[in-house]
């Protein structure tokens, strides 16, 4: 089983994350109702069990919470990815979202990259600040190893576009997570 378990306690959150590449149990609570809403679209789409408790500073704002929660989601996907023998390492995904319209790309490349290209037409989406999706981008990005392509290629609505990304992501992770042979997929052996 590709598993990992992850806490993380500073003066700004306390996380504790369990995340299974098998699947299993999906349960979030972040305190940040529509962040939850996004961690559990991402896992299902991803086919991830993802068991994920965060206790943050939301008295400051979502910040430190989204953040947080990117590095040790990043840092657990890592983990249980291990030498990355075997799985299929790229992929991407298009997902429509009413009017909107996102792309994701990515490479389990250990090499840590980010282009985010998604504006925001809405500053808030309920309690969530919108600009807070590519910071979670980001130190998910970081800490897992991850070459990775975010672009929203239209819409009108931050919801819609933020759970287009989300979702372009959980299927993209799903697909390159995806055991698909015996060694590294790399010409170098090795990533």
């Amino acid at each position: 089983m590709r598993t990992a378990e992850v806490s993380r306690k500073t003066k700004e959150t306390c996380i504790d994350l369990k995340l299974s590449l098998e699947g299993g149990p999906v349960a979030i609570k972040t305190g940040i109702g529509f962040f939850d809403h996004m961690l559990t679209a991402l896992a299902f789409y991803g086919g991830l069990g993802l068991a994920l408790t965060v206790d943050g500073d939301l008295e400051v704002d979502g910040h430190h919470t989204v953040e947080d929660t990117g590095i040790v989601l990043g840092q657990a996907m890592k983990e249980a990815l291990g030498d990355r023998k075997g799985i299929r390492r790229y992929a991407s995904a298009y997902i429509p979202m009413d009017e909107a319209l996102c792309f994701t790309a990515l490479d389990f490349s250990n090499r840590p990259f980010l282009v985010f290209d998604a504006p925001m037409p809405q500053e808030r989406i309920g309690s969530y600040e919108s600009c807070l999706t590519e910071e979670f981008m980001r130190a998910f990005t970081v800490n897992s190893g991850l070459t990775l392509h975010m672009k929203a290629l239209y819409g009108k609505n931050a919801h819609h576009i933020t759970e287009a990304l989300f979702k372009s992501l959980g299927v993209s992770i799903k697909e390159a997570v995806a055991v698909t042979g015996a060694g590294v997929t790399s010409t170098k052996g090795v990533l």
